[in-house]
């Protein structure tokens, strides 16, 4: 024991050996009476002194010690635990009442008790209790675990010795304020209103979300329940999000694509006290199932005039009059007993193979990663050049949370708001209007811009076109050779600079990109075709990889470390473990860092799944990483088809290679589990409405001219779907050859595939809110045309053989 105290500094010795000497008084001094009374010790203490202006501290990773050697943390004001411990030991001996052992710690409790009451109490796995006192020192009974499933809950932080993970966690309203006293009269937020630009400087910001919190509170949110949010990206949507975790409740996003059984669902499942809506259309979803919501109590709509008056229903101006005049007191409170290891943000997966479940984010998730990316991408803080993004991804999303709302916050950022028909067209007005500095888009969103770049470039002039055809070549080249040089080039060639002058500058002023030197994409397999299409126009699009469980970003691609097809390589301070690799290297991606998630509310056996013994959050996703560490996805192990033969393939690097072998093709599924072959359904680029965003029969103006140059005169997805037109039919055909020649084993060719009537689409029910394909969704929608496949008369031998279509 000795040992131990004389390397501590001289207040932890005292209080250490305090904390020893309640223990021997509590096992030797007390009348049988009051040991039977006493619950069992825990085998293992951790006691941290939580000093306000040393967070990192407070919440370094606990060391696991015996109660005898009782583990204090490294507090920065020694001199103050001097005089506390000192006060202590001065009085410890007065005896207690059996009742004051038994009261819950509170906020003015002594130390005395504090120390008793925390060697009385045994600790649940997950639960810290917390001595609130003027000079804000806490007290930590037990060590949490490394996650839990209770929206109450705490966790160890996965803190590291040094770099990135060795940063000193905070609080979102920490890591707010701090952005205030830097970055105060700078713009935050700006929105359009009419033919007007308004804006929010981020003192104006902060306050908003302390009068928004504050209104939440008279509302009557409860701590640990949930404020759902279902809108467009808007200030609001921020302000309502915020001040949600501020007011000590949990900021949920919800999908606006969402069914009203949907939106009961998420606010059953996090017990929402209230819900934040858009518009009326919304407002009906809530209304639909409000009477099966016994915790809802107020709702408020952000945009538009009420269409109907009701009791607890508000507008936007009602509700922030509500805490215009409170007082600031009760939010202070709360505000101060919150931890960086304590969950503020719920992010529901989309629930492609079940229902959604609740990914529960710390503070320090959030904040962390913030700090993480924002330097890892090397983004400019406000005082020497601002970071300008544009929010139109949905915010229920992870991506566009940590993109729009906090690494932008982290580097005094300015987000502006897209209009609501962002992605039916008008995104592209915002971006020329805004000129952002970084940009981060699903594949969808960029395959678009490619599909309409290349309808636009086909009714070019002749000369137009060549001139197009000899800058792309040039600068798929240049940045070829760029990236084989880890981004450093010994000179820059004539003809690049030439093609920069006369194509690349005027592509990027057109599409808004042309101060914006970070192009990202993530959330979905993003083809090698597109990837490539970018390049050539000096377009660089890096590609992220993470999931809503490592609070989005685990890998990032990086200028000077980019690989076509890969996900990039490690955020400092994070791990990647490859499990139980094949031959070739492929395994489970597994992750490990501060921003892997609490776990999932109320799913203790879901997180017990994700999460396995050694605290390793296991994905789901197959990769491997090449001689160079950058890390490649290969498929997903629960969409990995499983062939009647017993061969595993991962379908999306063969879906990939048709859509890159034949042009007309927008979406490819492989199919093939359990099943003698593989087969393939297909559907080919059309128009999309832009009011419901469905999809339509016309193809595009790309897909017509495609058709022209095979020699076909179709201009309609049911001209060719089913086998309709044999042209077509036999050029899809060819392609699809190209891809079996490359196929590793005979098992990976597709026999048989089909041209469905219709593309796959949000709206529709195959697609997710990301774009991602729901594999389940799309077998039951054209179970007859899969089964149709392996029917015997139709065998493996004639692949040309129509099919019926749906």
């Amino acid at each position: 024991m000795n040992d131990v105290l004389q390397s501590r500094p001289s207040g932890q010795h005292i209080l250490c050996l305090a904390a020893d000497r309640i223990q021997s008084t509590l096992t030797q001094s007390r009348e049988p009476a009051t040991r039977t009374e006493t619950r069992s010790l825990p085998t293992r203490m951790h006691l941290t002194v939580c000093e306000p202006t040393a967070m990192s501290t407070a919440m370094d990773p606990p060391r696991e010690v015996s109660y005898l050697q009782s583990s204090c943390g490294t507090g920065d004001s020694v001199a103050s635990l001097d005089d506390i411990a000192v006060d202590f030991i001065a009085n410890e001996s007065s005896e207690e009442s059996a009742g004051e052992r038994e009261e819950e710690i509170g906020a003015n409790t002594e130390l005395t008790n504090n120390l008793t009451d925390i060697l009385t109490e045994q600790p649940t796995h997950t639960e810290t209790v917390s001595a609130q006192r003027p000079d804000s020192l806490s007290l930590a009974m037990a060590e949490p675990e490394r996650w839990t499933s209770r929206g109450d809950g705490e966790v160890t932080l996965r803190m590291g010795e040094s770099g990135f993970a060795a940063e000193p966690p905070l609080t979102v309203d920490q890591m707010f304020k701090t952005a205030v006293e830097r970055f105060g009269s700078y713009t935050a937020l700006g929105w359009k209103e009419g033919e007007q630009t308004k804006t929010m400087n981020y003192q104006e910001y902060y306050q908003a979300c302390r009068t928004a919190a504050k209104s939440f509170l008279k509302l009557g949110l409860e701590r640990y329940h949930g404020v759902g949010i279902l809108g467009f990206n808007s200030a609001e949507w921020f302000i309502s999000d915020i001040a949600a975790i501020m007011a000590g409740g949990f900021a949920v996003g919800i999908y606006t694509t969402n069914s009203p059984e949907a939106c009961q669902y998420l606010a059953e499942n996090c017990k929402a006290n209230i819900i934040v809506v858009e518009n009326h259309k919304q407002l009906q979803k809530i209304l639909q199932v409000q009477d099966k919501l016994p915790h809802l109590k107020a709702i408020i709509q952000y945009k538009d005039a009420l269409k109907e008056k009701r009791p607890n229903l508000y507008t936007w101006v009602e509700f922030m009059e509500l805490g215009r005049d409170e007082s600031n007191s009760q939010l202070d409170d709360i505000i101060a007993t919150q931890k960086p290891n304590q969950c503020c943000t719920l992010i529901y997966t989309s629930g492609t193979t079940g229902q959604p479940k609740g990914v529960m984010l710390s503070h320090d998730n959030l904040t962390w990663t913030a700090f993480a990316v924002g330097r890892h991408v090397r983004l400019t803080e406000a005082t020497k050049s601002q970071e300008i993004v544009v929010s139109y991804l949905p915010l229920s999303h992870i991506a566009a949370q940590m993109v729009d709302i906090w690494v932008t916050m982290k580097v005094g950022g300015a987000t502006y708001f897209a209009q609501p028909d962002a992605l039916k067209g008008s995104l592209v007005n915002t971006m020329r209007e805004v000129r952002p500095t970084a940009f981060m888009g699903v594949p969808r969103v960029w395959e678009k811009m490619q599909e309409k770049m290349k309808s636009v470039g086909a009714k070019s002039s002749t000369v137009r076109r060549k001139v197009a055809v000899w800058a792309k070549g040039v600068g798929l080249k240049t940045n070829l050779s760029k990236m084989n040089q880890n981004g450093a080039m010994a000179r820059t060639p004539v003809n690049y600079r030439l093609a920069k002058k006369l194509v690349f500058r005027k592509v990027r002023k057109a599409l808004g990109l042309d101060r914006c030197t970070k192009c990202y994409t993530g959330a979905a397999p993003i083809t090698k075709d597109t990837l490539e299409f970018f390049l050539s126009l000096d377009i660089p699009v890096y590609e992220l990889y993470g999931m809503s469980e490592s609070t989005g970003p685990h890998t990032i691609s990086l200028p000077n470390a980019f690989r076509l097809t890969s996900v990039g390589k490690l955020i400092p301070g994070c791990e990647t473990k490859i499990h139980s690799p094949d031959q070739e290297g492929n395994g489970e991606i597994c992750f490990w860092g501060r921003h892997v998630f609490m776990g999932y509310l109320n799913q203790a056996d879901k997180t017990e799944d994700a999460l396995d013994a050694e605290g390793w959050l296991h994905s789901g996703d197959l990769g491997k990483h090449d001689d160079n560490g950058f890390l490649f996805i290969t498929g997903r192990i629960k969409e990995l088809i499983i062939t009647a033969g017993g061969e595993n393939i991962p379908p999306v690097p063969i879906e990939d290679a048709v859509k890159e072998a034949v042009s007309l093709v927008s979406n490819a599924m492989l199919i093939g589990d359990k099943r003698k072959f593989l087969a393939m359904l297909l559907t080919i680029k059309c128009q999309v409405n832009g009011d419901t965003g469905a999809p339509e029969d016309e193809l595009t103006p790309e897909a017509v001219e495609l058709c022209r140059k095979l020699g076909s005169n179709a201009t309609r997805v049911s001209e060719i779907a089913g086998g309709r037109d044999r042209v077509i039919h036999a050029a899809i055909q060819e392609g699809i050859n190209r891809v079996n020649e490359n196929a590793t084993s005979n098992a990976q060719r597709i026999q048989k595939w089909i041209i469905l009537d219709q593309d796959f689409s949000i709206t529709g029910g195959e697609l997710g809110p990301t774009m991602k394909l729901k594999r389940p969704v799309v077998m039951k929608m054209y179970k007859e045309q899969v089964e149709h496949f392996y029917k015997e008369v139709v065998t493996p031998s004639t692949p040309d053989n129509s099919l019926p279509p749906k």
